[in-house]
């Protein structure tokens, strides 16, 4: 089979578009003929050694394809992933990143990740919405708890978590405010069904949430770390709930302990999903109450580029990738 493949850690270079040898299922797996597949930063962090992994790896979290073999489905049958192999500790493993991924003709995976493919979402739709929305449910729902007409503030309205949130916040009733540094990204945001938009590069973000809101944000979604953690705790409101599910502009944040127990704030990580939240963005999605925003489609060869788009931030949702 074709794949796209990382023999060493590096930048876009060490990016190999050739021959891999094609899974054999084991006791329990599903093979799959991927038809499409999708970019994350996961990718950008893997192939850059960050976690470095074993060699060579096929990256790709998120694919969905026909079903070759595996018992529970029939030849044919129209299939989605769940990248997050949940194995019932506590413990998460990611496809693409533990274990060859998506970017490829072929995977086998364990009969538990693999679902039908909801009616009238093409294959493209399908492979971008698993990590991403998984992620984005995860934090809204289970961790943050949104309750109806709440205000969420989302950072960087580009990224593919930033845009399943803004679609899985308004599903569960809240009101949503995104920042962008592009006017385009913006305008798209708001025919996306965002209430309120902000430019981060030359707008006051925290006095201007403060003053919509009334007092502060009750939720900040704030996958960017290092740049913006500060900002994202002085927009919260009294009981206000920070969540965070990575740290792109670095690890390092400080904060003043005593601002935390004064407005009583909860800050909560959150990685990933379990079977059961997994299953409902699927549900979700077959009801049409959410749809994944595709930004490009790229072919297989092409990774290198898609991957590129994706690092330079170009994006407007999830770059997918046609095998």
């Amino acid at each position: 089979m074709k794949a796209v493949r990382i023999h060493e850690d590096g930048g876009p270079e060490v990016l190999r578009y050739e021959d891999a040898p094609d899974p054999v299922p084991g006791t329990g797996q599903v093979l799959i003929e991927l038809r499409a597949a999708s970019l994350n930063h996961l990718d950008i962090w893997v192939r850059r050694g960050l976690p470095s992994v074993a060699k060579p790896r096929i990256l790709g979290a998120d694919g969905a394809g026909v079903v070759v073999s595996g018992e529970g489905f029939q030849p044919g049958d129209r299939v989605v992933i769940n990248p997050g192999l949940d194995h019932g500790d506590g413990r998460v493993t990611v496809v693409g990143e533990h274990t060859d991924g998506t970017h490829a003709e072929l995977i086998a995976v364990p009969r538990s990740q693999v679902y039908p493919l909801p009616d009238g979402l093409d294959f493209e739709a399908a492979a971008a919405f698993p990590l991403v929305f998984e992620t984005a449910y995860r934090m809204l729902s289970t961790k943050a708890g949104l309750a109806q007409d709440e205000w969420v503030l989302v950072w960087g309205i580009g990224g593919g978590v930033a845009t399943a949130s803004l679609a899985i916040a308004k599903a569960l009733g809240g009101r949503v405010i995104v920042t962008s540094s592009s006017g385009k990204k913006l305008e798209r945001a708001r025919q996306l069904g965002a209430d309120a938009t902000f430019d981060h590069d030359t707008d006051d973000v925290v006095a201007g949430v403060k003053e919509l809101t009334g007092g502060g944000a009750h939720v900040v979604v704030d996958n960017v770390g290092e740049a913006t953690w500060n900002d994202s705790l002085r927009m919260l409101g009294r009981g206000g709930r920070l969540v965070s599910c990575g740290a792109t502009t670095g690890p390092n944040v400080a904060m003043d302990a005593r601002r935390l127990f004064w407005y009583q704030w909860t800050i909560m990580g959150s990685t990933m999903g379990n079977l059961a939240e997994y299953a409902e963005v699927v549900r979700r999605l077959g009801q049409g109450e959410l749809r994944p925003v595709v930004d490009r489609v790229f072919p297989l060869a092409d990774v290198r580029a898609a991957l590129e788009r994706l690092e330079r931030g170009e994006q407007l949702g999830k770059i997918a990738v046609e095998i």
